[in-house]
């Protein structure tokens, strides 16, 4: 067992920030990417409508013009798989919400389904790590499908017309792959090696080295997602061991070396190659063979009893059924709002959830002013609605990266809008009833997740810490055996897979919860390293290779 001393406890509560939080960030280096993809995958349904006369039908499609918002930084085949589930949950959402709408008209009941799906929904995004707009999209469409007038008849209808704008999508997301087919993981490679780069010039300072490694770890599983080892895969591995060398010894690293390969990436032209070094084979076959072990893992596994994403499900659930029923009691015509602010403001701790409060308070009462400014041209007629929709749409993606709050400045006056797509409504009316169940949702929002605590995660990574130390030792003894027998090297290689994959999502989920001790970043990247290395050796034995490993690795490569 690891002798490591366990971390010192912090105080156990730490106060709630709020410099910086409305503080605009750089934006992200694909944010045209969700913000044009979502305006084509609209465009046609929402013009198809508009020309049939049917623009009370645009709800519908936009569920399904919505899920070209996902998947952007997926390789194009992973992607093609991720899109479909996508669609497959929006459907899902949205046909348990428009069969609920059709059996009841209690907005009681309404609200309780609401909140459920809304747990459903955060608990299975975060599980899957579809990543970003996450569950909120999903919440944000089965929550106003709920009250939207329905009956059983008309649900498959509308259902094809979610999966007809959805099939818009997918192919919307998928089109740049005729262009440039190798983008995204390019995109992630420049990424770990710019991150590794900024933490070599600034070795002292945390922030960055944990920025570093998740740049890092983002890129390994960017690659692990293409599928077959080409040539210019090859390249990019090695790309990152550099970057990853550079975390482990960043005065060590040349960072205008490691920017001029990022930059080298740009484009199509071809995948700058540095010379091989010794110790790239080991640390490339147990990177991939971790990694294939995390594709393994069972949905049911991340979920079970234990998990630390239950805790987060339970404040979901509770903090929107009560913002929904207290705008109910407030007599507000629309308790949905409130419960998709609720549903909203929950990250993976306190302290994001505080802040994404904050910043959804601000976004949304300025929205509201956005919105009182452009309600007279988009009454004008159905096509300037339109243009007011698709407009915002793209301006949300295009703010929402620098900070959540500027993102609402659009997102507040696109959903006010898709509203009066059926019929136009009295503008003072919507104004008031959204800035009402904007302050109880982001209140009683907040209040669910302070008092549903998540401990399980501070200590969830300690175990995870001690579980990877003592499978790296089982391994490194089972190495030491003049023949170790196939079955013990392979059941010792695959618990240390499994350890380092908890170790990561254990780390992922404790970072920032406000009452929680201070993670131990160095014990963390110290023991994946480790690992990695000793994975790598119990991989070469079991197979029998020589130095070069390259059976290994494309064995380990088709299995990612």
């Amino acid at each position: 067992m690891s002798s490591t001393p366990p971390s010192p406890r912090a105080p156990s509560v730490r106060p709630l920030p709020l410099a910086g939080v409305l503080r605009p960030n750089k934006p992200s280096d694909i944010w045209f990417k969700p913000a044009t993809s979502v305006v084509a995958a609209a465009a046609l349904p929402n013009l198809t409508l508009l020309a049939l006369g049917r623009l009370d039908l645009v709800m519908y499609t936009m569920a399904g013009s919505f899920c070209a918002l996902y998947a952007h930084n997926l390789p194009y085949a992973a992607r093609a798989r991720a899109l479909v589930w996508v669609l497959l949950g929006m459907l899902a959402s949205v046909g348990v919400a428009l069969v609920a709408a059709s059996l009841t008209t209690s907005v009681a009941v309404l609200v309780a389904v609401g909140a459920l799906l809304a747990a459903a929904q955060k608990t299975l995004c975060d599980a899957t790590r579809i990543g970003p707009p996450g569950h909120l999209i999903f919440t944000f469409v089965s929550s106003a499908s709920l009250f939207a007038p329905q009956t059983l008849g008309q649900v498959p209808g509308h259902l094809a017309l979610t999966l007809g704008a959805g099939v818009v999508a997918w192919i919307v997301g998928m089109a740049p792959c005729v262009v440039r087919p190798h983008g995204p993981e390019r995109r992630a490679t420049a990424r770990a090696l710019n991150a590794a780069a900024a933490y070599a010039e600034r070795p002292d300072h945390a922030p960055a080295r944990a920025a570093a490694a998740a740049a890092v770890h983002a890129a390994w599983q960017s690659l692990l997602a293409t599928g077959a080892r080409t040539p210019a895969r090859r390249a990019m591995e090695r790309l990152v061991v550099r970057a990853e060398v550079a975390v482990a010894a960043p005065g060590d690293a040349d960072a205008a070396q490691l920017r001029g390969w990022a930059a080298g990436l740009r484009g199509t032209g071809a995948v700058p190659r540095p010379a091989p070094v010794a110790g790239d084979d080991d640390e490339l076959l147990g990177v991939e063979t971790e990694l294939a072990a995390g594709a393994k893992t069972s949905l049911w596994r991340r979920l079970g009893p234990g998990s630390p994403l239950l805790p987060v499900a339970l404040r979901t659930f509770l903090g929107c059924a009560l913002a929904g029923y207290a705008s109910l009691a407030l007599g507000v015509g629309r308790p949905y709002w409130a419960l998709v602010t609720a549903a909203s403001l929950y990250q993976a701790n306190v302290t994001l959830t505080w802040s994404r409060g904050v910043q959804r308070v601000v976004g949304n009462l300025a929205g509201v002013l956005v919105f009182a400014a452009v309600v007279p041209f988009a009454h004008t007629g159905h096509a300037a609605l339109i243009v007011c929709v698709l407009a915002f749409s793209f301006g949300a993606e295009a703010l929402i990266t620098r900070n959540y709050w500027l993102g609402s400045l659009c997102v507040t006056p696109m959903a006010l809008l898709v509203t009066e797509f059926a019929r136009f409504q009295e503008p003072g009316e919507l104004i008031t009833d959204r800035v009402v169940d904007t302050l109880v949702g982001a209140l009683v929002g907040i209040l669910a997740a302070v008092a549903v605590t998540n401990r399980r995660a501070g200590d969830h990574i300690e175990r995870a810490l001690a579980a990877s130390d003592t499978a790296r030792e089982a391994a490194g003894r089972v190495l030491a055996l003049p023949e170790p027998g196939p079955a013990a090297l392979e059941a010792a290689g695959r618990r240390l897979a499994g350890s380092l994959v908890e170790l990561r999502a254990a780390a992922d989920t404790a970072a920032g919860e406000w009452w929680q001790r201070a993670l131990p970043e160095d014990r963390v990247l110290a023991a994946e390293q480790a690992g990695h290395r000793t994975l790598a050796a119990t991989v070469r034995r079991q197979a029998g290779v020589g130095e070069t490993g390259e059976r290994t690795g494309d064995r380990s490569g088709a299995r990612g």
